[in-house]
């Protein structure tokens, strides 16, 4: 399964606490219609650590029925619990989705051969492609290049990984480790740019939830060689990138779909919270300069 260019981390529009289908299906069309190259529903930015797993799989047979094959569907799957990521991945297998993203351990700061382990178990009950994910910022362990070679070679789901690092020697050391073939995702939107140039395929991104073309238009401007227009959209993108941040995400993308009247409603689960009214107005000034709002 060839993973190539940006693929959306897909935000979920709530309406009094439960899932807004109508707000969900009408933004996943507007990015198919955008140029979006993927899309991952049920990731951090979904805020899947908040829904039920009925709610997961819910979610993820609405967006696969939305795109009806027109883009890959990654599914965010994954979590501390070996047994629960099993759980998630039969369930997107089961919604149609094309592949899961499964999150390293968070919280249990398994050992490297824990996860070997972790991955293998995954993949012998619940054969599906995977791609894994390495953010040590929000599961405090980083899955170093030398392991993940060990889980590859091990474990022939395993067709990728988002490295939101933001660390290029990492990333470089991934494709010369486990070899150009395997796919490296950045997935971290301050850095896509330098990361392909690495030996990237493309982005699990924050931003295209607002900016789905620009950021389509600079990995494949990446890919035809046409590396100013690239770094065009790239310096075009880093600003909105910041503002996307001065929050926890999704707080301020979420908020930025309200202001561009693509959600409804920017309504949030505990623990997350509403944007604070001071961000607001910076907020807005980023988005507009950009030509969002």
């Amino acid at each position: 399964m060839e993973l190539r260019g940006a693929f959306t981390a897909l935000s979920t529009p709530f309406k009094n606490g439960e899932i807004d289908e109508p707000a969900y299906r009408e933004f996943i069309e507007w990015q198919i219609e955008q140029g979006i190259d993927g899309l991952v529903p049920c990731g951090t930015t979904g805020e899947a650590a908040t829904m039920t797993h009925a709610e997961q799989g819910k979610l993820i047979s609405i967006c696969v029925d939305q795109v009806k094959g027109r883009v890959p569907v990654i599914a965010g799957a994954g979590s501390n619990s070996t047994k629960e990521a099993i759980e998630l991945t039969l369930l997107a297998k089961a919604a149609g989705a094309d592949a899961t993203l499964q999150i390293t351990p968070y919280y249990n700061k398994p050992t490297p051969e824990g996860l070997v382990e972790h991955f293998k178990a995954i993949a012998s009950a619940a054969p599906f492609p995977m791609v894994i994910y390495n953010v040590p910022g929000r599961t405090g362990l980083n899955l170093l290049p030398a392991t993940l070679k060990k889980i590859i070679d091990q474990v022939p789901e395993a067709i990728a990984v988002k490295e939101a690092t933001g660390d290029m020697n990492q990333a470089a050391q991934v494709i010369e480790k486990c070899g150009k073939e395997f796919q490296l995702l950045s997935g971290d939107d301050f850095t896509v740019l330098p990361l392909l140039a690495v030996g990237g395929c493309g982005v699990i991104s924050v931003i295209s939830n607002i900016m789905p073309k620009m950021m389509s238009d600079m990995c494949h401007a990446f890919f035809a060689k046409d590396f100013g227009k690239a770094l065009e959209c790239s310096l075009k993108m880093a600003p909105v990138n910041r503002a996307m941040f001065m929050e926890t995400n999704p707080i301020p993308v979420k908020t930025s779909l309200n202001m561009m009247e693509l959600f409804p409603a920017a309504e949030f689960r505990l623990p997350i919270l509403p944007l604070q009214e001071k961000n607001r107005p910076k907020l807005e000034q980023v988005l507009k300069k950009a030509k969002v709002i």
